[in-house]
């Protein structure tokens, strides 16, 4: 499947999201080994934790399908979306 350089920005936003708040939960509940997470807690934590694990995933994968179909290096591919994601997007603002 072909992306295009701005659905791998977008991925990458939604993963950097995700990733936010499994890290605000881990400040709200404590670290998951430490705070023994049971019952709702816990499933919100492991919600949010699959969910950045596989925005994660599918950014990695697009990214190397991305950099293959363009015949670039995939680490400098990587590290455009990434600096460009970093940006808040114009609606976000």
């Amino acid at each position: 499947m072909s992306h295009t350089f701005e659905e791998l920005v977008a991925k990458q936003r939604a993963a950097d999201m995700a990733e936010e708040q499994v890290r605000e939960l881990r400040e709200a509940y404590g670290p998951p080994a430490e705070a023994q997470l049971t019952g709702a807690r816990k499933e919100t934590y492991e919600t949010a934790l699959r969910a950045w694990r596989d925005l994660a995933r599918d950014v990695q994968t697009a990214l190397s399908e991305y950099a293959k179909d363009e015949g670039r290096p995939r680490a400098e591919v990587e590290a455009e979306v990434e600096r460009v994601a970093a940006v808040p997007a114009p609606e976000d603002t």
